[in-house]
């Protein structure tokens, strides 16, 4: 056997898992959240860069900083539909060690851009397009553990991957704050001169530690198959509800607290030290609520723990509308009530984000599993294999589909604060409504008695009904 080469790989043989499969796959894990958790930060990066930019300097006022956000949450979002099927096609240990070095390219030029503020709106657009490739991360790294794991354990081990590289977000702006309350709001060379290092310990520890999968399947030819049942469709919908929700707001968030802090009467300087003792709380959180979505979804059922996300989210945009309508957005308004308010609302719903990341994607190998049990002709083993190739190819396309609402929270968020009232209002309204819309999906497609004009259905185990057809 070559070294970090595994020919043949089947997490499902319960005596081979027990026999030792169960350490590689465990070690695989662990070295796909560090790099993966990199991934994440750099690709977070100006969602701090920006609490160093006053306006004054840098000559971009807060609808050019949402729109900065927003920019590597929509290069990443598309990287992740290559990003999915590079595991398959370099193997997951190669393509980990690659995908982590190329983040040094975005480090640097971030680097180098912050120590120079005279540099054009256009080439901080640019830079800011690089940080991009640390959101493809997080597709090649779902993908290949989704391989590694049985049906029994995807819920926990997804959402556990998924979630140490979502703290990726939350560790990135601590570093910020560490800088900021130490150093002032003039050396943000500092974060990304940190995440060198770590860049470098994510690509050695996955080169000395990760395995290449022989039997791993999923190309763009999976990716097309699994995109003509209607139920993957769905998912990638709810997706943009709870993953977009995560990234955007936990992109947005310290934004949005330095503007209140700002409407307050606070110096720059002030604003940015006080946004970035509270805008990590919220990822961080997101992030460690994740796994825990995750194995909820593996003992109740992906659809109604995702169905209860939806309601709490709804309830917690509420607030915001409620908190948006007290302030009209002039200076002195933002006051302590509005604040607590505008901090709950978002860390509540950053929070409920997280579960039903976790809740989503352990519906995905549920929903194929289901399906391969439908095919006639096929042995056990090729029904594994044509689960796992069609799991692999939704989780990059519903990644993608749902970094994308990340980018449509900023921009609602840019195109409110950049109106007339000059208050996000107008975007809580948004969101509140989006969310009612996933509460009606997901009932209607998961957990409502199934419609015999959909066609055979059968249950994935956790009392949820799942279409076999297209």
């Amino acid at each position: 056997m070559k070294k970090h080469y595994i020919e043949h790989w089947d997490a499902e043989d319960v005596d081979a898992w027990e026999a030792g499969g169960k350490d590689i796959a465990k070690r695989n894990l662990i070295w796909s959240v560090v790099a993966e958790h990199v991934g994440f930060s750099v690709w977070s990066i100006w969602s701090v860069m920006v609490l160093f930019m006053p306006t004054d300097i840098y000559g971009i006022d807060a609808a050019g900083k949402f729109f900065l956000v927003a920019v590597p949450t929509l290069v990443g979002s598309i990287l992740r539909i290559p990003y999915t099927v590079a595991t398959a096609r370099f193997g997951g240990r190669n393509w980990t060690v690659f995908s982590a070095l190329v983040l040094l390219v975005p480090t640097l030029f971030t680097l180098y851009l912050m120590m120079n503020p005279g540099a054009s709106y256009t080439t901080f657009i640019l830079v800011a397009a690089l940080a991009g490739v640390g959101g493809g991360n997080f597709a090649s790294s779902m993908t290949n553990i989704n391989a590694f794991y049985p049906q029994r354990l995807k819920g926990w081990a997804l959402g556990l991957n998924a979630g140490g590289g979502n703290i990726g977000v939350p560790m990135i702006q601590v570093i910020g704050l560490l800088v900021i309350a130490t150093l002032g709001n003039t050396e943000p060379w500092i974060v990304c001169a940190v995440y060198l290092v770590f860049i470098a310990v994510a690509a050695v520890g996955a080169a000395l530690f990760m395995d290449n999968l022989g039997n791993q399947k999923s190309d763009l030819r999976s990716m097309a198959k699994a995109l003509k049942f209607s139920d993957s469709w769905v998912i990638s919908f709810l997706y943009i509800g709870t993953f977009g929700s995560f990234i955007g707001f936990s992109f947005a968030f310290g934004q949005v607290l330095q503007i209140n802090f700002l409407a307050g009467g606070a110096t720059p300087a002030e604003a940015a030290l006080r946004a970035a003792q509270i805008a990590f709380i919220g990822p961080l959180l997101g992030s460690i609520a994740r796994p825990m979505g995750g194995k909820l979804a593996d003992r109740i059922g992906g659809g109604k723990i995702t169905l209860y996300t939806f309601v709490a989210m709804a309830l917690a945009a509420a607030v915001l509308v409620t908190a948006g309508t007290v302030d009209d957005g002039t200076p002195g308004a933002a006051t302590a009530g509005v604040l607590v308010a505008f901090v709950f609302g978002f860390i509540t719903l950053i929070l409920l984000a997280g579960i039903g990341n976790g809740s989503v994607y352990k519906m995905i190998p549920s929903i194929f599993e289901a399906k391969a049990q439908g095919l006639e002709g096929l042995s056990r083993d090729a029904k594994a294999a044509w689960s796992r190739a069609m799991s692999g190819a939704l989780i990059g396309f519903a990644g993608a589909i749902g970094g994308l609402g990340g980018v449509g929270i900023n921009l609602v968020l840019r195109a409110s604060y950049g109106g007339t009232a000059k208050s996000a209002t107008m975007a809580f309204w948004v969101f509140l409504a989006f969310y009612i819309a996933c509460i009606f999906v997901t009932w209607f497609v998961f957990l409502r008695r199934p419609s015999v004009t959909r066609g055979l259905t059968v249950s994935d185990g956790d009392d949820e009904k799942v279409s076999v057809s297209a």
